[in-house]
């Protein structure tokens, strides 16, 4: 008789993670243990949940309902062993979190201690986000998001507005020299943000007269990785609009300009957005109310403090229609 419950384990993050491999690393179990895990819990229901070839995993139709279910139960059990007496100190488990890599470098990686101090038992996996939570699928818990979030299969919480500036290197601006109006933009470069979710590149934004206007400006290099946006800024290749937190390092040491700085460039919107369709352990629950803290705090971040979560169903959602079809609790 197999575990029931540990192979309800097995068979969520097989389904998370795409692979029998990375489920067993991750669960720390042989990978054989993963396969004949499944296989006695598809004989014990009788139908398959899985179907399997040599590039990937895809669920059935009974695979899905019955993955539903479980993380579903999956979800109970761990509240009821990790709130027990709702101590901090009782929360165990793992999170997944996806994240930009610049948002983790500037404001979440040098508070995580704090976090770890008041969850000792909770471990967590960081992954940089370069794709929408939609596309990253049910293999995180949760991912912090940046801009407007069309998904409406998600739940999000908006954590507050990233600052951005304009700026680039000394060797850029020797070079090219310092814009004083937007009109000057003509004779420059800028290095292309190409987000990965839509594939259409951004132009410069700025805030003129309360009104945001967007500039074409040339460049030869199209980047979809904020850390190499930021690096290409830092080598001279154009002008680059990073998020304020990220580049306050080099505006410090000289190594990147502010230019343009009565012209700022709109903040963006960042918010934590997990699926809609999964239980919110108090795992995710507790490190959302943990961001929220630590991005009210963080430089660069206009202050928009966000109001405490609480226990679903009475989360507040705002209608998805009027904030771009996703659920925003705020």
């Amino acid at each position: 008789m197999i575990d029931r419950v540990q192979a309800m384990r097995i068979f969520v993050r097989i389904v998370d993670t795409s692979s029998f491999t990375r489920a067993a690393e991750a669960l720390e179990i042989p990978r054989a243990t993963a396969s004949t895990t499944v296989q006695a819990l598809e004989s014990l229901l009788g139908v398959p949940l899985l179907v399997r070839t040599t590039r990937k995993v895809t669920l059935t139709a009974e695979g899905a309902a019955y993955y539903e279910r479980c993380a579903q139960i999956l979800a109970a059990i761990d509240e009821v062993e990790s709130g027990l007496f709702n101590r901090p100190e009782n929360l165990r488990g793992h999170l997944r979190v996806a994240m930009p890599g610049t948002i983790a470098t500037s404001i979440v990686v040098p508070a995580l201690s704090s976090f770890h101090a008041l969850h000792p038992h909770v471990g967590i996996t960081f992954g940089a986000n370069h794709r929408s939570l939609d596309q990253i699928g049910e293999s995180v818990d949760c991912s912090i998001e940046l801009g407007e979030l069309p998904d409406s299969r998600l739940l999000a919480r908006r954590l507050g507005l990233l600052e951005r500036v304009t700026c680039a290197s000394p060797a850029y601006l020797a070079r090219y020299g310092e814009p004083s109006h937007l009109d000057d933009l003509a004779s420059h470069r800028a290095v292309t943000w190409l987000p990965t979710q839509t594939g259409r590149r951004v132009e410069l934004e700025f805030n003129v007269a309360a009104r945001a206007s967007r500039v074409k400006v040339d460049g030869f290099i199209q980047v979809s990785d904020d850390h190499a946006y930021l690096a290409c800024g830092l080598e001279g290749m154009g002008l680059i609009q990073p998020g304020r937190a990220a580049a306050a390092p080099y505006l410090a040491s000289g190594q990147l300009v502010e230019v343009l700085p009565k012209c700022k460039p709109a903040p963006v919107a960042v918010s934590v957005a997990y699926m809609k369709s999964r239980q919110i352990s108090p795992r995710v629950r507790a490190f959302v109310d943990w961001l929220v803290d630590v991005f009210d705090d963080a430089p660069g971040m206009a202050r928009t403090r966000a109001k405490p979560l609480i226990n679903p169903p009475a989360w507040p959602v705002m209608d998805a229609q009027r904030l771009h079809g996703i659920d925003v609790v705020l």
